[in-house]
């Protein structure tokens, strides 16, 4: 590696700067919290349903991480109740079989969303809500329960391995604004507002040909801190990746170690989806040629929660 190659892609200003001309903090008044989900209106709804042609389902989820690996230190518990040798229930009579699930979500290895709360710069979170607003109870601004109701809207795939000609980016491969607008092109679809825009990198396939990695230490390709106006511009109102949005490792400065986290989440208010499977998506997308589609999450009603594991459903 140079010399060149060691320095940050943007300075601490710089990225202040950004954060600063991309902040939604009050454009919905001064106690907003669901900030770009305003985006979400009824018409970009009736729009989106209008995007079902095959009725083909396609989930955007990773099955639940249950066995430890470099990429899921902390694995989901999956335990059973009562099986099938045992399944008459005491005092009812009824045969029946039940489990237990138990998840630490915030990683790299389930499938989630990030709530609102979730990131800080400078000790606030979305719409200047204090770090101190989230406590040992769970948030009193910006939890997940923003979502409560489902999040409908037209989704986006923009899979930058079939525009590059590749089966995956390596690890630490930053995409540039020039990327997403080749791949509209390609795919003939434009990012427009009130879209959950997706980003393919072909993790999965990486996996399925190399085996899990550590995503800090090996790193994970994602999007360079230049596409952040790009975001704002488009007026995107999730934004979702098979890693997590941001490169790992990044050449960025003392205090933005994930510069679209904080810029999307902090600044924009836009919701971001981590660890979702887009192989299956980007296959049923190229099988239909059609890259836009009805997309639809529905987080766990959790009050004061940081987020919740996700099970996202594209229909094309």
């Amino acid at each position: 590696m140079t010399a060149i190659e060691t320095q940050p892609w943007m300075t601490g200003a710089e990225l202040r700067e950004m954060f600063e001309s991309v902040k939604n903090w009050g454009r919905w008044g001064t106690d907003d919290e669901i900030g770009a989900l305003n985006l979400i209106t009824a018409d970009v709804r009736r729009a989106a349903v209008a995007e079902v042609a095959a009725g083909e389902t396609v989930s955007c989820a990773r099955e639940l991480p249950v066995r430890p690996s470099v990429e899921n230190p902390h694995p989901a518990f999956h335990m059973m109740t009562r099986g099938g040798d045992d399944c008459v229930v005491p005092g009812l009579g009824m045969e029946s079989t039940a489990d237990f699930v138990g998840v630490a979500f915030h990683g790299m290895a389930t499938s989630h969303i990030d709530a609102l709360c979730h990131v800080f710069v400078d000790g606030r979170m979305y719409n200047g809500f204090p770090a101190s607003a989230v406590k040992s109870t769970g948030a009193v601004h910006g939890s997940i329960m923003a979502a409560k109701d489902g999040i409908v809207s037209r989704g986006v795939l923009l899979d930058i391995c079939r525009t590059s000609g590749v089966d995956f980016l390596e690890p630490g491969t930053p995409v540039m604004v020039a990327d997403l607008e080749a791949a509209e092109a390609d795919q003939g679809v434009t990012v427009r507002p009130g879209d959950i825009l997706l980003i393919g990198t072909g993790r999965d396939a990486r996996r399925a040909a190399n085996g899990p990695w550590h995503p800090f230490t090996d790193g994970l390709a994602g999007l360079h801190p230049e596409c952040i106006p790009w975001l704002h511009e488009r007026e995107v109102a999730v934004l979702g990746c098979d890693g997590v949005s941001d490169v790992l490792p990044g050449r960025h400065p003392e205090g933005w170690v994930m510069p679209i986290h904080q810029c999307a989440i902090v600044a924009m208010g836009v919701h971001l989806l981590d660890n979702l499977r887009l192989d299956r998506l980007a296959d049923a997308c190229d099988r239909h040629r059609q890259w836009s589609f009805l997309f639809t999450v529905a987080p766990l009603r959790v009050e004061g929660g940081t987020g919740s594991p996700a099970n996202p459903i594209a229909v094309l």
